[in-house]
């Protein structure tokens, strides 16, 4: 089955906006999964919800709580919680460039390739992973999926782009509570060198295809032998009841960048910050101007 994407829209970078398609970068498949089957029936056992001392419940009486004390909730409608679920925003805009090894690895959330959507996409696709690759960064920035708003780092994967949503700063756990007890007194200096030989004399090119799950390949392995086996118990469950457009095009790749960063250096306060003032007029103006050359 050809892999679907998961949010379409364009990628801009000041005035460039390229259009693009995300898609995940893992496989929900890989890993095997079971069922739990009531055994007299044959029938997959399927989950109710239920209130102790009431029994099942209807959905329609549901709402959501949250816990503001011990046992005590504040009920909140779904409806509402709708009514404030963003919509999802088809710009994702590189406002910020940083070290692409200054993100600590522990923000790092799910990872996404970021694909052109046709061949006039590719030119400007091309300079932005290569100007990222030359200068080793990562671009910043926030996109709305599904109506969360998520912050993302985008970084050159091989020939493309790789996205990856990163952790908010409010969702990453203090560590120093529970690394505080670790004494700070140095390692005993010839155990610390035994170590250090260790780590020199295993030390290769990362290879991921050098490991292996060895549990999944052994329920494989089961699954194939119980398949084959008359004696194996079986049962037969009843049955249960176009690409769209990614945005304007690049009509003139050289010139956006160029006047990107003019506009970009006559921003500069004399501080040396950018001002924020204007920049949204330049890029309507700039909008207007593209829609005129199409």
């Amino acid at each position: 089955m050809a892999a679907r994407p998961v949010w379409k829209g364009q990628i801009r970078l000041s005035l460039v906006s390229i259009p693009v398609e995300l898609y995940s970068a893992t496989k929900s498949g890989a890993r095997i999964s079971f069922r739990q089957i009531h055994e007299p029936s044959g029938k997959p056992v399927r989950y109710q919800k239920s209130v102790p001392g009431i029994g099942p419940v209807d959905a329609d009486d549901i709402v959501k709580g949250f816990e503001y004390e011990k046992d005590k909730y504040l009920l909140i409608d779904p409806e509402d919680v709708d009514e404030i679920k963003l919509e999802t925003k088809k710009t994702l805009e590189l406002v910020q460039f940083v070290d692409a090894c200054e993100i600590p690895p522990i923000y790092f959330n799910k990872p996404y390739y970021l694909v052109p959507t046709d061949e006039l996409a590719e030119d400007a696709y091309r300079v932005v992973r290569d100007a990222l690759r030359a200068s080793k960064m990562a671009g910043l920035g926030q996109v709305t999926m599904r109506g969360k708003e998520y912050l993302v780092a985008v970084r050159p994967c091989g020939d493309g782009l790789l996205l990856e949503t990163l952790h908010y700063a409010e969702e990453i756990r203090d560590a120093d509570p529970l690394f505080s007890d670790i004494e700070d007194d140095k390692a005993d200096k010839e155990l610390l060198d035994v170590a250090t030989s260790l780590i020199e004399r295993k030390t290769s090119k990362f290879d991921p295809e050098a490991f292996k799950d060895h549990y999944t390949d052994a329920l494989r392995d089961l699954i194939a032998s119980k398949t084959k086996s008359k004696s194996t118990k079986r049962v037969e469950a009843e049955d249960g009841s176009e690409r769209g457009s990614g945005g304007d095009n690049v009509i003139d790749l050289m010139a956006a960048l160029k006047q990107s960063l003019e506009k970009t250096e006559t921003k500069k306060a004399p501080s040396g910050r950018t001002r924020k003032s204007g920049a949204a007029k330049s890029s309507s103006a700039s909008s207007s101007r593209k829609k005129k050359s199409a």
